[in-house]
């Protein structure tokens, strides 16, 4: 066994683990894959389309991806990959550059109003293909980066949720990257040499800072801590109401 299979079939298993854990995917399930062209959504889609091809259970996937208008957005180097592996796949452009550009206020997150129209876009083409769920390609290192940004600039503890139900109340948002690190990702992702298709955004390296700090942290103390990601992702479910400070938490844990 090569490698680049040893490799893949560790991701397939703690993906496949991820699904088990927290009922991601089910019978008759039509699932949107988002794929931007970075190395998260190759992977995801190649490793849902081979548990797929083995599951106890009948499900559909739909690659999509959203087109913001960026220029020097090469989609075409996606489009040819989903059709060299015989993807179901949509192509969907929008015109998010230009609303940005005209809408956007002074002091508002150029990267926050781009999000929200592109899981707008996604969530409508999703819809157009009878899909019920998404599924995203964040990993464990997202999660946890996620965890450490809201706790030291936003005051709260939150960080993603490997299933939740969408803003839109009609689709079920799943990741079910949640166990797998980054670092095996991007190794799998070199050795695949998966055609990456950068967003083009005029912005991107200026917004994202704070995200690279938590990055750098986590692997400052991974040198002394070696298990550090695999706590704090058993952390974020592991949660003990009765010893945080919220009042509502507080009071649910003292009923219990």
């Amino acid at each position: 066994m090569t490698t680049t299979e040893k490799l893949f079939n560790r991701i397939k298993r703690q993906t496949g683990k991820a699904i088990g854990d927290f009922d991601l995917i089910n019978d008759g399930d039509r699932i949107a894959v988002g794929i931007s062209g970075g190395k998260d959504s190759y992977t995801l889609l190649h490793v849902l389309e081979a548990l797929r091809r083995k599951a106890p259970v009948n499900f559909e996937l739909f690659a999509i991806n959203i087109d913001s208008g960026f220029p020097g957005y090469h989609k075409e180097s996606i489009e040819q990959h989903l059709q060299q592996y015989h993807f179901n796949y949509l192509m969907a452009a929008t015109d998010s550059y230009r609303i940005i550009e005209e809408k956007l206020r002074p002091g508002t997150s150029y990267c926050a109003f781009c999000a929200r129209l592109r899981r707008g876009s996604l969530y409508t083409q999703a819809e157009k293909l009878d899909c019920n769920k998404i599924a995203l390609g964040h990993h464990l290192d997202d999660f946890i980066e996620t965890l450490l940004l809201n706790q030291f600039f936003g005051g709260t503890l939150a960080a993603m949720s490997a299933k939740l139900k969408a803003d839109n109340g009609k689709h079920t948002v799943i990741r079910p990257l949640v166990y797998v690190e980054e670092v095996e990702i991007q190794e799998y992702s070199d050795l695949k040499e998966f055609p990456i298709v950068h967003c083009s955004c005029p912005v991107v390296g200026v917004e994202d800072q704070k995200r690279q700090q938590m990055k750098q942290l986590i692997k400052d103390l991974a040198k002394d801590i070696p298990e550090i990601r695999n706590s704090m992702i058993s952390a974020i479910g592991n949660v003990h109401p009765r010893h945080l400070l919220g009042q509502k938490l507080t009071k649910e844990g003292q009923e219990k």
